[in-house]
Order: C-alpha cells, then sequence, then structure tokens
C-alpha cells in the first residue's frame, strides 16, 4: 500500500524590496529539507492486570526518520501563525523485545511547530501532531497467541504526540531531547482491542540542508472570518462486537454542525449526530429487537471544536450526548466522543478520519467526507 503527503509552493512576503526579494528567492529555491532521526526509550502504560501476561519482559525501544519541509514564508497566513511550523513524513520502526506483541512499524505524517521561538538563540522548543498507518503487529489468536490482550489485528492507527527541546550545535545541525505519547489501535475494527499506549523519552538529531533565513514577521493579518460555518459530514466503518462474534458489522455516520470562529486557531459549536449499526439486523446480537428501526439507530446532539492548523487541515472533536442508544451495538455510554483530522481537498470539500469512542473505550474508526458552507477558500 502507498501512503501520499502533498505539499504547497512556498511565497516570500511580497513587501520586501527587490534586492532582498531575489536573493531570497534563489535561497527558497534550495530545498528547505531536514532530516531528523530520532530514537525512543521505555514508557510501557500497561493496562492493569496485564502487566504480567502480555507485557511480561517486555522493553520498549523505538526508531524514526523523518523527513520534514520547513514552511518559511506562504500565501496561507497560518504558517506565520504558528511559527512557519515543518510538514513531513515520518517511518518509525520498534520493538518490545518480545515475540507476544511483535515489532511494529508506521508510516505517518506529522506537523512540528516551534513554540515561542527567540532569534538569536540556539535553545528551542516545539511539539509534534502525527498521524498514520502501522503494521507488523503480532495479534491475538486463541491459539497460538493467547497472551496478546490488548491487539486483535495487525496493522493499526497511528497516533503520535510529541514535545521537545532542541539545541543548534551549527546553522545546519540541531540535538534535541523530548517525551512522545503513541497511541496504536483499530478502532474495535478486531478485538480485543484495549490498544498499546506508549510515554517514551526521545533523544534526536536533524539536519537542515539550508540554514533558516530571517523573515520578518510584521506582516499584516487578515482577520478571521465572523461567518458562521455550516458542515455536513457522512461517515462508513465497520466494528466487531465480540470476541465469539468474529462478524464485522457496517456502521455509518451522519453528522450536521454549524460552527464559527472565536480565534484564528479555534472554531467551536454544535450540531446532531445520526449513527447507523447493521448489527441491529442480526438475531444473534440484538435478539426479539432484531431488524427494527430504533435497533439501528442512535443518535444525539453533540459539541463541536475544530482546531485549525492551515487553510485546509482541522483537527476536530465532539463530545455528544445519546438521545437513543443500543448497548447491544456496543453503544456503552450516555456519552459519545470523536477526535480526528479533516482536509480540504477542493473548496469546500473535505474528507479524513475519526475515531468515535466511549469514554475510553473506541466504538469505531469512521471515515469521513464532507461538505462545508459558507466558508471562504481561494
Amino acid at each position: 500500500m502507498r501512503y501520499f503527503l502533498f505539499f504547497s509552493f512556498f511565497f516570500l512576503i511580497p513587501t520586501m524590496s527587490i534586492g532582498q526579494l531575489s536573493t531570497i528567492t534563489e535561497e527558497i529555491k534550495k530545498s528547505p529539507l531536514i532530516l531528523e532521526l530520532e530514537v525512543e526509550n521505555g514508557g510501557i502504560l500497561a493496562q492493569k492486570g496485564l502487566k504480567n501476561s502480555t507485557y511480561e519482559g517486555a522493553y520498549y525501544n523505538g526508531l524514526n526518520f523523518k523527513v520534514g519541509f520547513k514552511q518559511r514564508a506562504k500565501r496561507d497566513q497560518y504558517y506565520q501563525i504558528y511559527n512557519y511550523p515543518t510538514y513531513g513524513i515520518g517511518l518509525y520502526s520498534s520493538t518490545f523485545n518480545t515475540d507476544i506483541l511483535g515489532s511494529p512499524f508506521a508510516v505517518y505524517g506529522f506537523v512540528q511547530t516551534p513554540i515561542a521561538p527567540k532569534e538569536n538563540s540556539r535553545w528551542s522548543y516545539d511539539y509534534r501532531i502525527g498521524l498514520g498507518l502501522s503494521g507488523n503487529f503480532k495479534p491475538y489468536n486463541e491459539n497460538e497467541n493467547p497472551l496478546n490482550l490488548v491487539i486483535g489485528s495487525k496493522n493499526n492507527v497511528f497516533i503520535d504526540l510529541g514535545i521537545r527541546t532542541q539545541y543548534q550545535i551549527n546553522p545546519h545541525w540541531k540535538a534535541g531531547v523530548g517525551l512522545a505519547f503513541h497511541h496504536f489501535s483499530n478502532g474495535a475494527l478486531a478485538l480485543p482491542n484495549k490498544g498499546v499506549n506508549l510515554v517514551p523519552v526521545t533523544l534526536s538529531v536533524n539536519y537542515q540542508i539550508n540554514p533558516d533565513i530571517q523573515i520578518k514577521r510584521d506582516s499584516v493579518l487578515k482577520p478571521y472570518s465572523k461567518k458562521i460555518l455550516y458542515h455536513l459530514n457522512y461517515g462508513v466503518g465497520f466494528k466487531q462486537l465480540r470476541d465469539d462474534l468474529p462478524h464485522r458489522f457496517f456502521k455509518t455516520t451522519l453528522s450536521a454542525y454549524a460552527s464559527r470562529h472565536v480565534s484564528y486557531k479555534w472554531r467551536l459549536g454544535g450540531g446532531l449526530d445520526i449513527f447507523y449499526s447493521s448489527s441491529g439486523n442480526d438475531k444473534e446480537v440484538a435478539g426479539d429487537k432484531s431488524g427494527e428501526l430504533k435497533s439501528k439507530i442512535s443518535g444525539g446532539p453533540s459539541f463541536y471544536v475544530a482546531h485549525i492548523l492551515n487553510e485546509r487541515l482541522v483537527l476536530n472533536g465532539n463530545v455528544g450526548y445519546y438521545i437513543h442508544n443500543q448497548r447491544f451495538n456496543g453503544e456503552i455510554k450516555p456519552i459519545f466522543l470523536r477526535a480526528g483530522a479533516r482536509y480540504y481537498v477542493y473548496k469546500n470539500i473535505n474528507a479524513g478520519v475519526s475515531i468515535k469512542a466511549h469514554m475510553g473505550k473506541a466504538d469505531f474508526i469512521e471515515w469521513t467526507v464532507g461538505y462545508t458552507f459558507n466558508r471562504d477558500h481561494d
């Protein structure tokens, strides 16, 4: 399988003199490429009761190789708002030093954002958000691998968060130390799905082919929109309900929200989520209620939050309350949660992926398409 991450061209702030523009344009023609190697150690967060079974004798080691493109100056003002972050692709490899869990790898996209950068300082700070797909877990098998009680699939979603400090050795080289958080889950596509959670210490070294260019940060930001945006989304996914029932049931989501900017980086709003579960048609699941509309349909109002990373990329989340739900469909709590990412692929059309959950337990992974009404775009 191939994974793609699309990058944009970079443009200079048009208020510079012709001499400055010519000089910096020549620099920007050179690739703003950053190559990074990062090692990780320790930090397994073992679930209660599994330390002496699934994680017995386990010790975590990980390795990341990242290729990043540092955003310098561009028409998208969010790059200035976020202090010209680095977008890129990462390759991840790891071992738990045990045959129970396997040696997973991952391919992921990431954004690394500077925190309060200071000119002429060798020290810098940043945080990282990454999302991708992993493989090579050794999943639970009743006969061949009965001790893996956390992951039931070979391939899983990979979520990566990190924070670190770096020291600039010279204009090309930096070394850093930090903390990361990794979460592996299949969103209940295959059971068990307790997930694997890690909080390792990280050590990194990176090489920037071309040194940073000092770009003035005094360009005027256009005000954020005060319009009310209207969002219509449709998502699909699959869910395994019980260990003794291997069938994966089809699930869908229809969502409608309204939201408004409260700052450059945040939009808040609310709306309605309606869910369909095909398991409501199954007699083994729904019993005498199978086939009834109330066995298949659930939903309720939800609070909506969006964290805007740039003009196309958004992190989305919901906290909702079921007016009607069915426990036999896996809707085990009155409150449902959602966290994910959306990318505007063309004008107002977006696509993304989210994890719907009930508190700490995943319900299913939603693969989503959507349309936003009243949105400004180029």
